[in-house]
């Protein structure tokens, strides 16, 4: 079995990045062929820096070896260092349709946050990351759960071309953890927690010194209520619990069982301390690896030359499909 994932290099690594996607890629390296990749071509669809972007992407490299990532048991390379995946990307857009990608929720939502210019790449982003998908013949991609419609889309546009062309693309499932596809912003639990759109005191960064991590986790929104339990109207309490679940490997209600009758605060406590310890190994790992980017690029450039022997033979069955360039 194939996986495959890709992660977002904007910005500190947080929370909900390292439960929701980081520890399914460590999980994945026991269950199959296991391919990641930093997208750092994803990234240059909003304003950024490219001094920034550069630096990003190695801070997430360290991080996914730092989680216990390894790069003799997977692949890890850099997006834009394997060029099939753009060439692919062009190809795909003759069987995606304009209406799925104006569907997009997270097109409309970051298309609303652009001041200046809605890029046509923001557009197209869905299609880059179904090329992404498509080119390691994948079976199963982990992800949280706000890429739900992003891996349905990819499932059409590979069905599509099969049914054009002939059975050439892997049609790939989502992998969505039950606990944790989906950690909230700790200040405003109505959204997911970000490095772009969430604030900056509900976030925690895995970097983050235990004194700040206390301090975001102790001023978390929480309701006018009193019981630890998971309810619609108690969004805040609900994510705390999943988060805790999380840290423990434990089941949701247990975490209310546990917790049955005790205060908030105390609560807040606990979780406080408990993501101190699960992030802790992570952090100090972190600190010994991001100083060596000889190394970073040597793993990645080492990852990208695997990637792209997998790679280049899909794109050239769709070439060939497709009766682009020569005769195969």
């Amino acid at each position: 079995m194939r996986i495959f994932s890709g992660i977002q290099p904007t910005g500190r690594k947080h929370l909900g990045n390292y439960i929701g996607a980081i520890r399914q890629y460590v999980e994945g390296q026991d269950r199959g062929d296991a391919v990641y990749c930093v997208v750092d071509l994803h990234a240059t669809t909003v304003p950024y820096e490219p001094a920034e972007l550069r630096r990003y992407v190695l801070d997430t490299t360290a991080m996914m070896l730092a989680a216990e990532l390894d790069p003799d048991r997977c692949i890890l390379f850099r997006q834009s260092d394997v060029r099939e995946h753009t060439e692919l990307c062009w190809l795909l857009c003759s069987v995606t349709a304009h209406g799925d990608l104006n569907r997009m929720h997270q097109f409309r939502e970051k298309s609303a946050r652009q001041r200046e210019l809605i890029s046509a790449g923001l557009f197209f982003y869905p299609v880059l990351q179904a090329a992404d998908i498509l080119a390691y013949r994948t079976d199963e991609v982990p992800v949280g759960d706000d890429q739900r419609q992003h891996i349905e889309l990819t499932r059409d546009i590979a069905e599509r071309f099969n049914e054009r062309f002939g059975d050439t693309l892997k049609v790939p499932r989502h992998r969505i953890p039950e606990v944790g596809a989906r950690i909230m912003d700790l200040q405003s639990p109505e959204q997911k927690m970000s490095t772009t759109a969430a604030s900056e005191q509900g976030t925690i960064y895995v970097t983050d010194p235990e004194a700040a991590v206390v301090k975001k986790v102790k001023s978390a929104v929480t309701d006018s209520g009193a019981e630890v339990v998971r309810a619609p109207d108690k969004p805040g309490i609900s994510n705390l619990i999943e988060v805790l679940a999380v840290v423990r490997g434990s089941d949701p209600g247990e975490i209310e069982d546990e917790f049955h009758g005790a205060r908030y605060g105390d609560f807040k406590q606990a979780v406080a301390h408990e993501v101190i310890a699960y992030l802790a190994p992570v952090r100090e790992r972190y600190d010994e690896l991001r100083g060596d980017e000889d190394r970073l690029e040597a793993i990645l450039r080492d990852g990208a030359e695997k990637a792209r022997n997998i790679a280049s033979e899909v794109l050239e069955d769709v070439r060939a499909r497709m009766g682009v360039g020569s005769s195969p």
